[in-house]
């Protein structure tokens, strides 16, 4: 049926929560207030790591980058989220769609390489602490994390090259908040099994290999913290490690959640199981983004004494 119709596809209707018209308004004073924490929380974190001395370490600028590419991910979607709550069956232009699906997956595949350099960084720190101002020098830590963002713009321009180069000739509604690439390749009326085996070397590449590393890193780290004798050292090797792998925890257990589920069968469930998805891609979109902040804020000493400073700074200029 979709091959007779050769009209090629110029924009997307983006249905969002339209199905579901009482959850719309909730969920849009949810995001709107989800969102604005983001923006302080990360924008705060930037201006602690860039503004106090004491945090001018690797650890520190993995972090502000992690906090730079978080509000980068969320603006490139929330706004659009936002917009679909106001707008029922929300229209994207074929060129916004593209964009907006290059920046989520850009973000999303830069993340996953950040994290694993996150981990070495810790794993030098706690398992070779000598070596650590030799081999986390800023010469090695700067090309670590432009690595990070270079490799996930990469992926992300091939996947979307090879998403926008198919036909779209029919159905154009998007069953989703935003251009997701998953939904989109469901809409294009030729063979899309290129796409889902670049898909799966990709997810190899940027979730397999990352999680496999942090795994390994944590092995190490873990097996010399417990060597060390006192308590006190213990407690405080693993409160640097602690924050971090939260955030591994809640990012990469919310993508495995995500996308490791079965789907259901049945009719009326696939319903429910639409629904479903579309919350947890917002969890994943929103909610991790908003935690990250909060993680290192509630667990990280050195954040909380900087951001104490910058706040006693402000009032005694003030």
């Amino acid at each position: 049926e979709r091959s007779n119709k050769t009209t090629p596809v110029s924009s997307f209707i983006l249905l969002g929560l339209s199905a579901h018209p009482k959850l719309e308004k909730t969920f849009f004073v949810l995001i709107l207030l989800m969102y604005l924490v983001i923006l302080l929380g990360n924008v705060v974190l930037i201006l602690v790591s860039i503004l106090d001395s004491h945090l001018h370490t690797p650890m520190y600028f993995f972090l502000g980058n992690l906090s730079f590419l978080d509000i980068c991910y969320t603006t490139s979607s929330v706004p659009l989220i936002l917009d679909s709550f106001l707008t029922p069956r929300k229209t994207i232009s074929f060129s916004g769609c593209a964009v907006q699906m290059f920046l989520s997956f850009a973000m999303g595949a830069t993340e996953c390489v950040l994290l694993g350099m996150m981990a070495f960084d810790r794993y030098v720190a706690i398992c070779n602490p000598l070596r650590y101002p030799v081999v986390m020098s800023k010469a090695a830590y700067v090309p670590m994390a432009a690595g990070s963002w270079v490799s996930g713009s990469i992926t992300a321009t091939v996947q979307i090259s090879l998403a926008m180069t198919l036909p779209f000739c029919g159905d154009n509604v998007i069953n989703h908040f935003t251009c997701e690439i998953l939904a989109v390749l469901k809409l294009a009326c030729a063979d899309i099994s290129i796409n889902v085996i670049s898909m799966a070397v990709a997810n190899a590449m940027f979730l397999g290999v990352p999680v496999l590393f942090i795994f390994v890193s944590y092995i190490f780290i873990l097996s010399t913290i417990l060597r060390i004798p006192s308590a006190e050292g213990r407690k405080k090797a693993f409160s640097t490690c602690s924050a971090h792998l939260t955030v591994v925890l809640v990012f990469y257990g919310t993508i495995l959640f995500m996308y490791g589920k079965p789907k259901s069968k049945d009719p009326l469930g696939a319903d429910k199981q639409d629904l479903a998805d579309k919350l947890i891609s917002l969890f994943y979109g929103v909610v991790t983004p908003m935690l990250n902040p909060i993680i290192y804020s509630l667990r990280n000493k050195d954040v909380k004494a900087a951001v104490t400073n910058l706040v006693g700074q402000k009032h005694s200029s003030g």
